[in-house]
């Protein structure tokens, strides 16, 4: 039963790559600026723009340069960057343990408070407790994370220097083994929350609305009239609850490595983010579609994840 939920779950996932890679190559290429320029210079001379772009295979039809690059990535092979001139698998590899170091933390910290705090709202609703936690909520939802990240770096980074201003590692210091690991622990806190802080926001809300929702039911009302201890109630209520939850969370995975992005930069975190932006800046299209690709592919196996857990929580789902 289980696996031919996962092979069901599995094969549908196959054309939303598809569509994934064609939408990200189009988007990448009809983008305005010219990668020839950017590598040959503005003042070369039209044999040089010439020759690059032969080199590149950019003079190619789009359509064939389209089949090249399927082909490419179905053999794991994400091209040669433009600038770097190295495999963009490489440098993608390089820079993918911090930005999942930076991700993995925000998303495991804002699941756990979100879901924390979700409950301590709904046990007391109408409350103090249950007004300052929604409040919270409201405003961390409505914080754009590039500004929070600049709030964080100047009130709580320079304005306290409890937590480092930028980077991963501290330069100044050789460090290995658990001096490394609590160095980089203490570069991670700050941006780490600020990337947690919208997500945040949402998991409370959404935990808090489920399991009011989930409490009033007439179950919950069968078990406590049956004498069941209120905490083994409020936990099989919690699980019922958490299916949007992980539905959500699950749909805004990918979006944790686009919004890492404007952290990364603030905070000189050494990751994809910064990798992009200046895959940007030069045009760089083998890394930009690199990067896109495992970007989309991220949200697409999020997805997958999703239905696996949510077929977890509710055995129905896998019925179905």
């Amino acid at each position: 039963m289980i696996l031919r939920f996962v092979a069901r779950r599995a094969l549908a996932a196959v054309p939303a790559i598809a569509a994934v890679l064609t939408i990200v190559f189009v988007v990448v290429h009809l983008a305005p600026g010219d990668p020839v320029i950017a590598i040959g210079g503005e003042h070369g001379d039209a044999a040089h723009h010439a020759f690059v772009r032969h080199t590149f295979g950019l003079d190619r039809p789009i359509a064939e340069q389209f089949v090249v690059w399927i082909a490419q990535v179905a053999r794991g092979d994400l091209g040669v960057s433009f600038v770097h001139g190295r495999p963009v698998a490489q440098l993608v590899l390089e820079r993918l343990p911090a930005t999942l170091l930076l991700t993995v933390t925000a998303l495991l910290l804002s699941t756990a408070l979100g879901i924390a705090l979700g409950s301590v709202a709904a046990r007391r609703p109408r409350r103090p407790v249950d007004f300052a936690v929604r409040t919270g909520a409201l405003l961390g939802a409505a914080t754009p994370s590039f500004w929070l990240a600049q709030l964080g770096l100047v009130a709580i980074a320079l304005g306290t220097g409890l937590v480092p201003v930028q980077g991963m590692t501290d330069p100044r210091r050789e460090l290995d083994g658990l001096a490394w690991a609590l160095d980089v622990l203490h570069h991670l806190v700050l941006p780490a929350a600020v990337l947690a802080a919208g997500e945040l926001a949402l998991t409370t809300r959404l935990v808090r609305v489920g399991l009011l929702e989930t409490l009033a039911e007439d179950y919950v009302r069968t078990a406590r009239a049956k004498g069941l201890d209120e905490r083994r109630v409020r936990r099989h209520a919690l699980r019922n609850a958490l299916l949007p939850v992980v539905t959500v969370i699950g749909g805004r995975a990918g979006m944790f490595l686009t919004g890492a992005v404007l952290v990364e930069v603030v905070f000189a975190w050494p990751g994809l983010g910064r990798l992009l932006v200046s895959a940007v800046e030069s045009r760089d299209h083998p890394v930009l579609l690199g990067i896109l690709v495992l970007v989309s592919l991220t949200v697409v196996a999020a997805n997958l994840v999703t239905d696996l857990v949510c077929g977890w929580l509710d055995p129905r789902i896998r019925a179905g």
